[in-house]
C-alpha cells in the first residue's frame, strides 16, 4: 500500500507571451512574481494559523526565453547583450522590481541584436516558500516549532543541489530542459544571495550601488561616513542619501546615524545616487574567507566594478609606510577558490580600472612623474590564508613572494580580484602599505594613530575618484571582452 500524493495547490498556469517591448516584458514578469509570491504568502500565513493546508502549496518563478535560428553574428560593440548561436535560451528570474533597469537592459539589447521577441511566461522551477515571504512585510513567521507540520512536506524549501555556481563556472553548459542559459545566475541562486547579503550586510541589496570598494578596517568606514555626509550637503554631488546598517537612510548631512548595539559581520554603506550609480562600502574585515563569502553574494547584483582598498604588508626595502600598491597581478595563496578557479587561471589587471586608479591617485594627491611614483608602486600582491605566517619558517614563503616579484602582502586582495574574473566583475586593488614585517617594521599603537590620521582619508578619496571616474566611461569599455570565456550567456 503507497502513500496517496497530496493534492497539488498553485496559481493558475498561464501560456507564455511574447513581447518586443523590454519595459512590457519586465512588467509582465513583475506581474507574475508578484501572483506567486503572494499564493505561496498567503497560504503560509494561513497554514501558520489554521494548521496544514489540504495540498502541497507551490509557485513557480518567472522565465525568459528566447529562441533565434540565424548564425547571423549581432553587430554589437558590447561583449554581451547577443547570443552565440540558434538555439532556444532561458532564465529564471526573481524580484525583477529590484532588477528592472538591468533587465530592461539586457532584455532590450536582444531584441535589437537578433530581431526577435522574448518569451515571458511561468517556468518550471518552483520558488522556496523563505524567499517568497522574505519581503511580505504582512507575514508574520512563527517561531521554530511552532508549526504542527514539517515545512518541507507542503511547501518547497531552498535546494542547494540546485543553487550553485555552475553557469559561471562553465560546468553547466544547458538547463535540465535542453535550454541554454541566458543569465549567470538562476533565480534560487539569487534569491540565495540576496537573503545572505541582508543577513552579512545588515542592509537591504536594494541599497547597494553600482561600484562597490572592500575595505578591511573600520577607520575607512568613519571616514566614508564623513565623506557623505560632506557630499550630502553639496547639491550639486549628485548623490542624494546615505545608508548604514539597519537600512537608517539620511538626506540631511546633520541627521545622527544610530550604532547598532550588534554590528553585523560586514558593515556596509552606500553613498546613493538616484540612478544606482552612487558607492556601497563593504568592511568585509580580515580575511580570504570574508572576501570570498562577500563577492560570492554581491554578483548576483551585477554591479560595474569593485576594488579593494585596505591594508597590506610591503615587502620592498624602497617603500615606505602610507605608501600606495596598485596590483598588476596576484600570487592566490588564499586556497578559498581553487575549486571554482584554479590557481592556473590567470587573473589580468584590467587597463580601465587601472587608468582609474592611477588617474585618482594623481589628482588626490597632486603629484605627477618621479613624486607619484615615489609613493606608488604596481606590482604583484600577494594573498595568503595564514594571518600570522611570518611566525613559520620564513624560507618557503619568503622565497615564493620572491619568485613572483611580489610587492604586498594581504589577505583579501587576490580573491576579490578572482571572484571578479570568474563573476565577470571589473576588479581592481590599490592598497596601503601599514606595516613591513620582513624589514622589522611593525606599527606601535601611537605610529598607528598618526598613520590612520594622515593616509585613510586620502586612500579612500582616491578609491571614489576612480570609482567616478569609471562611472562616466561607455559601459563597453568596461565590461570588455577580456573577462568573456568561449560559451558566455547573453545577459551581462
Amino acid at each position: 500500500m503507497t502513500d496517496t500524493p497530496l493534492p497539488l495547490l498553485t496559481p493558475a498556469l498561464t501560456r507564455h507571451e511574447s513581447f518586443t517591448d523590454p519595459a512590457e516584458a519586465v512588467r509582465r514578469l513583475e506581474d507574475l512574481y508578484a501572483e506567486a509570491t503572494a499564493f505561496l504568502s498567503s497560504h503560509f500565513s494561513a497554514a501558520a494559523t489554521s494548521g496544514r493546508p489540504s495540498g502541497r502549496v507551490r509557485a513557480h518563478y518567472p522565465e525568459i526565453r528566447l529562441t533565434t535560428t540565424s548564425f547571423t553574428r549581432a553587430d554589437s560593440r558590447l561583449s554581451f547583450g547577443h547570443v552565440a548561436q540558434p538555439g532556444t535560451y532561458s532564465t529564471t528570474v526573481t524580484r525583477p522590481d529590484l532588477f528592472r533597469n538591468y533587465l530592461i537592459q539586457q532584455i532590450g539589447l536582444l531584441v535589437q541584436n537578433h530581431g526577435v521577441p522574448v518569451e515571458i511566461g511561468v517556468s518550471r522551477t518552483p520558488i522556496p516558500v523563505h524567499f517568497a515571504v522574505a519581503n511580505d512585510p504582512h507575514v508574520a513567521v512563527p517561531q521554530e516549532g511552532v508549526l504542527n507540520f514539517a515545512l518541507r512536506d507542503v511547501f518547497d524549501v531552498p535546494d542547494l543541489a540546485t543553487t550553485n555556481d555552475d553557469i559561471v563556472n562553465g560546468t553547466r553548459l544547458r538547463h535540465p530542459d535542453g535550454s541554454l542559459p541566458l543569465a549567470p545566475f538562476t533565480a534560487q541562486r539569487v534569491d540565495y544571495s540576496l537573503a545572505r547579503l541582508t543577513h552579512y550586510t545588515a542592509t537591504n541589496p536594494r541599497h547597494f550601488q553600482n561600484h562597490v570598494l572592500f575595505t578591511n578596517y573600520q577607520f575607512y568606514v568613519d571616514e566614508f561616513e564623513a565623506i557623505a555626509r560632506a557630499a550630502l550637503a553639496d547639491p550639486d554631488s549628485g548623490y542624494s542619501s546615505f545608508v548604514g546598517p539597519g537600512d537608517q537612510e539620511i538626506t540631511d548631512p546633520a541627521e545622527p546615524l544610530i550604532v547598532l548595539p550588534r554590528l553585523p559581520q560586514m558593515p556596509t554603506y552606500h553613498l546613493k545616487r538616484p540612478d544606482g550609480q552612487g558607492i556601497t562600502l563593504v568592511n568585509i574585515g580580515v580575511g580570504p574567507s570574508n572576501a570570498k563569502t562577500a563577492t560570492d553574494h554581491i554578483a548576483v547584483l551585477r554591479p560595474h566594478a569593485w576594488m579593494m582598498v585596505g591594508h597590506c604588508a610591503g615587502l620592498r626595502h624602497s617603500q615606505s609606510l602610507g605608501d600606495f600598491v596598485l596590483a598588476h597581478a596576484y600570487l592566490r595563496e588564499d586556497h578559498v577558490l581553487d575549486d571554482d578557479l584554479p590557481v592556473w587561471v590567470p587573473i589580468p589587471a584590467l587597463a580601465e580600472i587601472q587608468i582609474a586608479l592611477e588617474d585618482a591617485v594623481e589628482e588626490v594627491t597632486q603629484l605627477e612623474g618621479y613624486e607619484l611614483k615615489r609613493i606608488m608602486r604596481t606590482g604583484t600582491v600577494a594573498t595568503i590564508d595564514n594571518r600570522n605566517w611570518e611566525l613559520r619558517d620564513q624560507s618557503g614563503p619568503v622565497h615564493r613572494l620572491s619568485q613572483s616579484r611580489a610587492i604586498a602582502l594581504d589577505m583579501e586582495s587576490a580573491t576579490i580580484a578572482a571572484n571578479g574574473f570568474r563573476f565577470r566583475v571589473p576588479y581592481g586593488t590599490l592598497l596601503c602599505v601599514s606595516d613591513k614585517p620582513l624589514h622589522g617594521e611593525l606599527k606601535l599603537p601611537g605610529m598607528a594613530s598618526d598613520f590612520y590620521r594622515t593616509q585613510v582619508t586620502r586612500h579612500l578619496r582616491i578609491g571614489i575618484r576612480a570609482m567616478e571616474m569609471l562611472r562616466e566611461t561607455p559601459i563597453e569599455r568596461i565590461h570588455s571582452r577580456k573577462l568573456r570565456s568561449f560559451e558566455e550567456t547573453a545577459f551581462l
